[in-house]
């Protein structure tokens, strides 16, 4: 009998740091809004199929988030406290809906955050709702007409808004609720008990999140694994030289490196640890460091901490075999590609994430029937094993991408897709359904002499750092940190304070604020983070007892692309 070909699903779940430094107002909804939609599904899906299993992978920074909005939520529920979050407290009603047309105009901008064509167009009342100010289906961009509008509207309209904003971000498995139902069938005219019933489902399932991944992992069925914890990219922390490992000639940002950057790698990691730990009781086995981004001298880190695996691109893969001397043609390195690999030198195994099976699930299979798409996901894996015949065994294919960015372009968040997906891969007479620490432990490996420096977008770091926009972010952080290692030093601040200026410059050196920047990206988006940023940074001097620099009042990135949620593995604008 044929041995079966592994495969592994890892889903990255991942949200910035929203917060204006650690206490203070949410910006940006995405934490919860994905709560209540992904994370939700996603973990809806995994104990529906008992026999399937995956990789889910949490940034530490989400898991605060997540456990924060609970919270928060339970207490506005339970005492009328309001929220850091200025959409939650408007349809509970602790904030009254504006009377002037700018406030008024930033609701209706903010109810149409989402993929229209999923997410607005299949709800005919709430689609009513927006067509009836001449609101269009992107966002608003507060025409004369539509501002004429806005101050003569009653509070309810805005009411009955925010509740079809959230009704539309509700997961397909919250959808069937009998509440949701009658919600849905209510239309319009959403009382505050209505509202209220609506947000102790949001509480409820927000608070169930983190429970229900820990209770997939403790029965066996899911791997849970981390990211450092403030999602930085640890590479380049360590050293801007990586950057040149893929991209020689770039320009790089004014300072020649980030100033203790490999302390600062080995605190995220550390911190992250203790995080992970603190939610889900137990150490995580392997790290998907952010972005995928790797280098040897992470990797290094990775084994002082004795962490079993890591993963990153194909490209880095391209990469590696390259300086390895093995060309990507052979037959020896496409089995490397499948295998978990051993760099010389270093205990911690690497994966290589197919990018094409990967990138299928997150750009293309949303247009098909559920039916094909998956009918054509199992043919490529079926190639994949006839390929490798009886040695199949030896072998993984790895899937990996964003747990909750693709969902919003699929019909039903993607409920057809996933189900018809884990039902063949739980079923599959070919093919078995494994997690990087089975496959680190028991796969054998295969040696490489090098691993490239690069992440898994285009297996460098372009997306990160040798622009204009991006180098000029870099040396407002760097500035940061050496006002940070300056104070440190110079002992003005108690252990409570220090903790807390380390935290803040934690979220500073976070990876998605360089992401943004940049001239590709929507102007709206890079507004959003790059004035964000900014405000972390400031709030990171204030900690430390400095006047913040001029050049902080000086945007980094203007933006002015048109893609839609610009990124690859999808990133929500």
């Amino acid at each position: 009998m044929t041995a079966k070909l592994n495969v592994v699903l890892c889903w990255h779940m991942h949200q910035p740091y929203y917060r204006e430094g650690l206490k203070g107002a949410y910006h940006l909804p995405w934490v919860y809004l994905h709560g209540i939609k992904d994370y939700s599904d996603m973990a809806a899906h995994l104990e529906r199929y008992p026999l399937m299993r995956a990789v889910v992978n949490f940034a530490p920074v989400l898991l605060e988030q997540l456990d924060d909005y609970a919270q928060q939520l339970d207490a506005l529920l339970k005492h009328g406290k309001p929220t850091q979050d200025h959409m939650l407290n408007l349809l509970s009603g602790v904030e009254r809906i504006p009377s002037d047309v700018a406030s008024r105009l930033r609701i209706v901008q903010d109810c149409q955050r989402c993929h229209a064509p999923r997410m607005i167009h299949p709800y005919p009342a709430f689609h009513r709702l927006l067509r009836m100010i001449g609101a269009n289906d992107a966002a608003a961009e507060g025409g004369a007409d539509l501002q004429a509008h806005l101050g003569y509207l009653s509070e309810q309209y805005f009411l009955d808004l925010l509740t079809w904003y959230h009704l539309a971000w509700l997961g397909n498995s919250l959808r069937q609720l009998p509440l949701v139902q009658r919600l849905m069938a209510q239309e319009k005219s959403f009382s505050a008990a209505d509202r209220h019933e609506l947000l102790h489902l949001m509480q409820h399932c927000m608070a169930g999140l983190i429970p229900r991944y820990r209770a997939l992992a403790e029965r066996g069925q899911v791997e849970l694994s981390m990211t450092p914890y403030g999602h930085p990219i640890v590479p380049l922390l360590n050293d801007f030289g990586n950057l040149r490992d893929a991209l020689p000639d770039v320009p790089a940002p004014d300072a020649t490196a980030y100033p203790g950057g490999a302390a600062r790698s080995r605190w995220h990691l550390q911190h992250g640890v203790e995080v992970f730990e603190h939610y889900f009781g137990i150490k995580p086995v392997g790290v998907w460091l952010s972005e995928g981004g790797v280098s040897e001298d992470a990797l290094a880190q990775l084994d002082e901490m004795g962490f079993a695996w890591t993963a990153s691109g194909e490209g880095v893969w391209r990469n590696s075999c390259a300086k390895s001397g093995c060309p990507v043609e052979d037959g020896q390195s496409r089995r490397a590609l499948f295998s978990p690999t051993r760099i010389d030198g270093f205990k911690t195994r690497v994966f290589f994430r197919d990018d094409g099976l990967s990138d299928l699930i997150g750009f293309k299979y949303s247009d098909w029937h559920a039916d094909d798409a998956v009918a054509d996901f199992a043919r490529h894996l079926e190639n994949i094993a006839t390929f490798f015949g009886k040695e199949a065994g030896h072998h993984v294919v790895s899937v990996i991408l964003d747990g909750e960015n693709a969902w919003e372009y699929y019909p039903a968040n993607g409920h057809h897709f996933l189900d018809a997906l884990y039902a063949m891969l739980s079923s599959h007479p070919t093919l078995k359904v494994s997690t990087f620490a089975e496959q680190a432990a028991h796969a054998p490996a295969r040696p490489m002499k090098r691993l490239a420096a690069g992440s898994w977008v285009y297996g460098n770091f372009s997306t990160w750092i040798g622009s204009e926009d991006k180098n000029r972010g870099w040396d407002y952080l760097v500035a940061a940190k050496q006002a940070y290692d300056s104070v440190a030093a110079s002992g003005k601040l108690n252990a409570d304070q220090l903790a807390l200026a380390t935290r803040q410059l934690a979220v500073c050196e976070g990876s998605d604020w360089f992401w943004w920047f940049g001239d590709y990206n929507p102007a709206g988006s890079v507004s959003d983070f790059e004035q964000l940023y900014r405000t972390q940074l400031r709030e990171l001097y204030r900690l430390l007892g400095v006047a913040p620099p001029a050049l902080l009042d000086v945007p980094v990135s203007a933006g002015g692309g048109w893609v839609e949620n610009a990124g690859t593995m999808r990133r929500n604008a």
